[in-house]
Protein backbone atom coordinates (compact mmCIF):
# COMPACT_ATOMS: atom_id res chain seq x y z
CA UNK A 1 0.00 0.00 0.00
CA UNK A 2 1.38 3.55 -0.98
CA UNK A 3 -0.34 6.82 0.36
CA UNK A 4 0.87 9.74 -1.71
CA UNK A 5 -0.44 13.23 -2.44
CA UNK A 6 -3.71 13.08 -5.36
CA UNK A 7 -3.03 13.59 -8.86
CA UNK A 8 -5.90 15.21 -11.08
CA UNK A 9 -5.52 12.00 -13.25
CA UNK A 10 -7.45 10.32 -9.36
CA UNK A 11 -10.52 12.24 -9.54
CA UNK A 12 -12.66 9.65 -10.83
CA UNK A 13 -11.03 6.93 -8.03
CA UNK A 14 -11.42 9.54 -5.72
CA UNK A 15 -15.39 9.95 -6.08
CA UNK A 16 -15.87 6.19 -6.60
CA UNK A 17 -14.32 5.65 -3.11
CA UNK A 18 -16.10 8.03 -1.42
CA UNK A 19 -19.70 6.97 -3.10
CA UNK A 20 -18.92 3.46 -2.18
CA UNK A 21 -17.81 4.24 0.90
CA UNK A 22 -20.50 6.34 2.00
CA UNK A 23 -22.88 4.89 -0.23
CA UNK A 24 -24.38 7.80 -1.36
CA UNK A 25 -23.07 10.75 -3.50
CA UNK A 26 -23.41 13.88 -1.12
CA UNK A 27 -19.01 12.82 0.65
CA UNK A 28 -17.88 12.57 -3.49
CA UNK A 29 -19.76 15.90 -4.66
CA UNK A 30 -18.55 17.54 -1.29
CA UNK A 31 -14.81 16.67 -2.29
CA UNK A 32 -15.76 17.35 -5.95
CA UNK A 33 -16.72 21.11 -4.95
CA UNK A 34 -13.89 21.84 -2.79
CA UNK A 35 -11.29 19.97 -5.31
CA UNK A 36 -12.47 22.44 -8.30
CA UNK A 37 -12.41 25.56 -6.17
CA UNK A 38 -8.84 24.55 -4.47
CA UNK A 39 -10.57 24.62 -1.33
CA UNK A 40 -8.59 22.09 0.09
CA UNK A 41 -5.21 22.00 1.78
CA UNK A 42 -3.84 17.87 1.21
CA UNK A 43 -5.69 15.66 -0.32
CA UNK A 44 -4.30 12.20 -0.20
CA UNK A 45 -4.84 8.64 -1.78
CA UNK A 46 -4.25 5.11 -0.80
CA UNK A 47 -3.09 2.74 -3.44
CA UNK A 48 -2.43 -0.46 -4.32
CA UNK A 49 -2.59 -3.17 -6.84
CA UNK A 50 -6.17 -2.17 -7.27
CA UNK A 51 -5.81 1.15 -7.95
CA UNK A 52 -6.97 3.81 -5.51
CA UNK A 53 -8.38 2.05 -2.42
CA UNK A 54 -8.89 5.20 -0.15
CA UNK A 55 -8.79 8.63 -0.28
CA UNK A 56 -8.57 11.53 2.73
CA UNK A 57 -8.79 14.73 2.41
CA UNK A 58 -8.31 18.25 4.53
CA UNK A 59 -9.46 21.30 4.11
CA UNK A 60 -9.08 25.12 6.53
CA UNK A 61 -11.48 25.81 8.99
CA UNK A 62 -12.32 29.33 10.82
CA UNK A 63 -12.72 28.77 14.89
CA UNK A 64 -13.82 31.99 16.08
CA UNK A 65 -15.06 33.00 19.46
CA UNK A 66 -15.69 36.53 21.12
CA UNK A 67 -12.30 37.33 21.27
CA UNK A 68 -10.54 35.36 18.94
CA UNK A 69 -10.50 33.34 14.96
CA UNK A 70 -7.90 30.86 14.03
CA UNK A 71 -7.74 28.72 11.45
CA UNK A 72 -7.39 24.69 11.82
CA UNK A 73 -7.64 22.17 9.33
CA UNK A 74 -10.61 19.61 9.20
CA UNK A 75 -10.43 16.03 8.29
CA UNK A 76 -13.41 14.84 6.07
CA UNK A 77 -13.91 12.53 4.35
CA UNK A 78 -11.78 9.81 4.78
CA UNK A 79 -13.52 6.99 3.24
CA UNK A 80 -11.94 3.04 2.17
CA UNK A 81 -13.96 1.37 -0.62
CA UNK A 82 -15.34 -1.53 1.27
CA UNK A 83 -13.83 -4.31 -0.12
CA UNK A 84 -10.52 -3.09 1.68
CA UNK A 85 -12.03 -1.69 4.77
CA UNK A 86 -10.61 -3.19 7.86
CA UNK A 87 -6.92 -3.86 6.89
CA UNK A 88 -5.41 -0.70 8.34
CA UNK A 89 -5.72 1.53 5.45
CA UNK A 90 -8.02 4.09 6.89
CA UNK A 91 -5.58 4.36 9.68
CA UNK A 92 -2.72 4.68 7.60
CA UNK A 93 -4.37 7.47 5.76
CA UNK A 94 -5.08 9.66 9.00
CA UNK A 95 -1.28 9.20 10.34
CA UNK A 96 -0.33 10.46 6.89
CA UNK A 97 -2.34 13.04 7.03
CA UNK A 98 -1.75 14.47 10.34
CA UNK A 99 1.77 14.15 9.68
CA UNK A 100 1.48 15.85 6.69
CA UNK A 101 -0.30 18.49 8.16
CA UNK A 102 1.75 19.13 11.09
CA UNK A 103 4.89 19.21 8.71
CA UNK A 104 3.04 21.93 6.71
CA UNK A 105 2.55 24.01 10.29
CA UNK A 106 -0.94 23.32 10.56
CA UNK A 107 -1.88 22.68 14.49
CA UNK A 108 -5.16 21.94 15.50
CA UNK A 109 -7.30 19.58 13.56
CA UNK A 110 -10.99 18.49 14.17
CA UNK A 111 -12.91 15.65 12.82
CA UNK A 112 -17.14 14.79 12.38
CA UNK A 113 -16.39 10.99 12.60
CA UNK A 114 -17.03 7.90 14.60
CA UNK A 115 -16.35 8.12 18.40
CA UNK A 116 -14.40 4.62 18.84
CA UNK A 117 -12.46 5.30 15.23
CA UNK A 118 -10.47 8.41 15.72
CA UNK A 119 -9.35 8.53 19.62
CA UNK A 120 -6.51 6.30 18.63
CA UNK A 121 -4.94 9.00 16.69
CA UNK A 122 -5.31 11.66 19.63
CA UNK A 123 -8.59 12.70 19.13
CA UNK A 124 -10.61 14.22 21.93
CA UNK A 125 -14.49 15.58 22.33
CA UNK A 126 -14.19 19.18 21.00
CA UNK A 127 -15.71 20.23 23.91
CA UNK A 128 -12.67 19.22 26.38
CA UNK A 129 -11.68 22.48 24.53
CA UNK A 130 -14.81 24.43 24.62
CA UNK A 131 -14.61 24.22 20.72
CA UNK A 132 -17.87 23.38 19.07
CA UNK A 133 -19.52 22.93 15.14
CA UNK A 134 -21.57 25.18 13.75
CA UNK A 135 -23.62 22.60 12.73
CA UNK A 136 -25.71 20.61 15.79
CA UNK A 137 -23.78 17.05 16.01
CA UNK A 138 -23.60 14.85 18.60
CA UNK A 139 -21.01 16.23 20.90
CA UNK A 140 -19.29 12.19 20.71
CA UNK A 141 -18.35 12.80 17.43
CA UNK A 142 -16.99 16.14 17.51
CA UNK A 143 -13.56 16.07 18.08
CA UNK A 144 -10.30 17.88 18.13
CA UNK A 145 -6.37 16.93 17.89
CA UNK A 146 -3.85 19.14 19.00
CA UNK A 147 -1.22 18.39 16.51
CA UNK A 148 1.67 20.02 19.22
CA UNK A 149 1.93 19.60 22.56
CA UNK A 150 -0.24 22.83 23.93
CA UNK A 151 -1.56 24.41 20.90
CA UNK A 152 -5.41 23.53 22.15
CA UNK A 153 -4.58 25.76 25.67
CA UNK A 154 -6.68 28.64 25.59
CA UNK A 155 -8.51 27.86 22.45
CA UNK A 156 -11.86 27.90 21.98
CA UNK A 157 -15.02 28.79 19.78
CA UNK A 158 -17.28 27.68 16.76
CA UNK A 159 -15.62 26.09 14.30
CA UNK A 160 -17.08 27.52 10.68
CA UNK A 161 -16.67 25.75 7.72
CA UNK A 162 -16.13 26.88 4.13
CA UNK A 163 -19.41 27.64 2.22
CA UNK A 164 -18.41 24.33 -0.13
CA UNK A 165 -19.78 22.17 2.97
CA UNK A 166 -23.40 24.41 3.04
CA UNK A 167 -23.72 23.72 -0.62
CA UNK A 168 -26.22 20.98 -2.09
Amino acid sequence: MTIRPQTPEDAAAIRQVNEEAFGSTVEADLVARLHSREAFTLSLVATGEDGVVGHILFSPVTIESESLSFTAMGLGPMAVLPAHQGRGIGSQLVRAGLEECKRLGHEIVVVLGHPDYYPRFGFVPASTYGIKCEYEVPDEAFMVSGLREGTLAGRSGTVKYQPEFNEA
